[in-house]
């Protein structure tokens, strides 16, 4: 089967359930999403990860990090493998002297880690018909000339502290404008690059 490569483009507070979170992946190179549910701490693993924090002591996911670092043991890539009754399940590829090892991972534990690992992550074409949703690329003039209405005016993110953006960025995923939140969390990771 072939492989379809994934980002992370959001995190949000979960719609359908509550005190969860969604984790929300893109196609590389498509349209479409494909959320997935996750708790609350999974979520935290995952933003610490891609926001770069660093805590004081490793979180559980980082010790599993370091633990396979030390081993020389190499994530290579996350696959989310297959969904059955709404649950997602996913594979680590790992290498270890040449050797490649396939381990069952909690999708959600998966990707917490491919985010500490900077490995790509994957999944199938089949689960991407059954749960990803299709994002319309194609705006009517009409909504086009609304939205830079609604922009008229308004300061670009680079006018912004980092305070500023981190603080939208939030109201953003809240509303989930999911696209909006991925192009605030770009300038906020150049901005902590520079």
């Amino acid at each position: 089967m072939k492989k379809i490569p994934l980002d992370i483009v959001a995190l949000s507070h979960s719609v359908t359930a509550s005190h969860n979170y969604a984790v929300v992946l893109g196609e590389k190179e498509g349209v479409r999403r494909l959320p997935i549910v996750i708790g609350g701490y999974e979520a935290q693993a995952i933003a610490v990860a891609m926001e770069r924090m660093s805590p004081s002591r490793p979180l559980t996911h980082d010790l599993m990090r370091n633990v396979l670092s030390d081993f020389h043991i190499e994530l290579k890539e996350v696959i989310i493998n297959n969904l059955i009754e709404g649950v997602f399940y996913a594979t680590l590829i790992c290498v270890k002297d040449g050797e490649t090892h396939e381990i069952d991972s909690r999708t959600s534990d998966a990707l917490a880690l491919a985010v500490r690992f900077e490995c790509p992550i994957y999944t199938f074409e089949f689960i991407l018909e059954a749960a990803g949703v299709i994002l319309e690329e194609s705006v009517s003039e009409n909504d086009d000339e609304q939205a830079k209405e609604e922009t008229k005016g308004a300061k670009g993110y680079d006018e912004y502290s980092v305070e500023d953006l981190e603080e939208i960025l939030n109201e953003v995923l809240e509303k989930e404008d999911y696209e909006r939140a991925a192009k605030i969390r770009d300038e906020i990771q150049k901005r902590k690059e520079e």
